[in-house]
């Protein structure tokens, strides 16, 4: 009943009880694996009121757990959007910093050439030393570099208070047994009392390999522009979530066009490059179109945090059945964005190729959203 087919990558945001940490999490989550905990550098980035920078980028602290093979187990990461359950009165956490710039080509820099390891004062000693510049201290304890001319290069500076908590647990693709396999690292979690934040938000990557087709990204495309605010209403999404949208409609613009099915994949992601889509919507088109190494997933974004797995399979499971139908339609074309209503809603889950228990939890669940709007009011 818990069986998915695709390989998926699940992203699972939580907040730890105060007086703990990503980190703790991630120790006992290697603790029960015999592995081993890394920290790292995560990129983050957040909206800047300096004007001319409309956004900061950050390389935050995260924790790596790698089995004895050297393979991944779990990241826990921290994720900027997750900030309403946090005492922003508390002072820093000795040893807890963060990295900020205004060019992510610098961040690269810094990831590849600094160690995370490394205490604030030095962690940025590298990158001085390949500009050939000094470290200069600042107050509240920053640390900045800059080249010889005054241009910011990056400042080290301690992390707020409680952003330690904010956890995004991060699995690698998994292939088979989701469920038990996520079990493990929820568990781990309950355990500890992490809880679900406020803006909490669960992201699935679905690999992207049977998906680089332009008849298919056209069928998928039509498909979630048509049925993707019903599939909100019907997964429950977080309404305190950040970073969700719709895409541009020059995106759909381009896909219906007579000649773009005829076009081959390369061609197609040419033209699809040019719109500079963000990453930041309901579903994350960008990875399958730059093809990011080890990140090459169509991402579901509009799921809200669980903290048992079952949901979350049961949420891939209708994912996985949207994809499948696009796969298999031979063409489908380009419908308006369709309102609530029970009937449409049920009538686009029986279509959808997904094994029976899951489509019964989907219509389930469907009744029981129009049973909320009709006492509410909405769409009557």
């Amino acid at each position: 009943m818990s069986e998915l087919n695709w390989k998926i990558g699940f992203e699972i945001e939580l907040i730890s009880p105060k007086g703990l940490s990503r980190k703790d999490l991630a120790q006992l989550i290697a603790n029960q694996h015999d592995g081993l905990v890394r920290r790292i550098f995560y990129p983050q980035s957040e909206p800047s009121q300096v004007p001319g920078t409309p956004l900061f980028h950050n390389l935050t602290l995260g924790f790596e757990v790698i089995d004895q093979q050297g393979c991944l187990i779990a990241r826990c990461v921290d994720d900027l959007t997750l900030q309403d359950d946090l005492d922003k009165t508390q002072a820093p956490q000795p040893g807890w910093y963060r990295i900020v710039s205004d060019d992510t080509r610098l961040l690269q820099l810094i990831t590849c050439n600094a160690d995370a390891a490394a205490p604030l004062d030095e962690v940025l000693q590298p990158i001085a030393n390949l500009f050939a510049t000094d470290l200069e201290a600042g107050v509240g304890g920053m640390v900045r570099i800059a080249d010889h001319i005054g241009n910011p290069i990056a400042i080290a500076a301690p992390l707020p208070g409680e952003r330690e908590r904010p956890c995004e647990l991060i699995t690698p693709p998994i292939d088979t047994n989701h469920l038990e396999r996520l079990e493990i690292l929820l568990t781990s979690a309950r355990s500890l009392g992490f809880t679900i934040p406020a803006e909490g938000a669960t992201h699935l990557h679905f690999d992207a390999t049977p998906l680089c087709s332009t008849r298919v990204f056209a069928n998928l495309v039509n498909l979630l522009w048509t049925h993707g605010e019903n599939l909100k209403v019907l997964v429950g999404t977080n309404p305190k979530c950040r970073r969700l949208g719709t895409w541009d409609e020059d995106l759909l613009i381009l896909i219906n066009e007579p000649d773009f099915c005829e076009l081959s994949w390369s061609d197609a992601r040419e033209y699809l490059v040019k719109l500079q889509l963000t990453k930041y919507c309901d579903f994350n088109l960008k990875n399958i179109i730059h093809q990011i190494p080890e990140k090459h997933t169509f991402e579901a974004r509009i799921f809200p945090t669980w903290i048992h797995p079952q949901p979350a399979i049961e949420a891939a499971a209708l994912m996985e059945a949207v994809l499948n139908y696009a796969i298999a339609a031979p063409k489908i074309e380009p419908i308006a964005p369709l309102a609530w209503q029970l009937e449409s809603v049920q009538k686009f889950l029986q279509k959808l190729p997904m094994k029976e228990y899951f489509r019964q939890v989907w219509l389930s669940r469907a009744a029981s959203v129009d049973s909320d709007l009709l006492e509410q009011g909405v769409g009557v």
